[in-house]
């Protein structure tokens, strides 16, 4: 039986949060680009980072287990590269 991990995570695009029960066998890449199309954001996830702690996740192809990200954490997505200012 795999346990779960309730998250939120914070798509910076829209200013939005996206809360969820996950697996946690799954990978932050699967959680990052359902976060994205729940938030109604049509670019593609590879334009995107995700933090954790204020640290970027590099290898989003491990689980939240081996990345002991733990119950109710909190999660960052936000573009690779900044936006100009107007």
């Amino acid at each position: 039986m795999t346990s779960t991990r309730h998250l939120r995570v914070m798509v910076h695009e829209v200013w939005d949060e996206v809360a969820a029960d996950w697996p946690s066998d799954a990978t932050v890449a699967t959680v990052k680009a359902t976060a994205l199309v729940t938030a109604r954001v049509t670019m593609p996830p590879e334009a995107f980072v995700v933090k954790f702690r204020g640290a970027e996740v590099r290898d989003e192809a491990r689980s939240l287990s081996e990345l002991d990200i733990p119950d109710d954490a909190n999660l960052i997505v936000l573009r690779r590269r900044r936006r100009a200012a107007y």
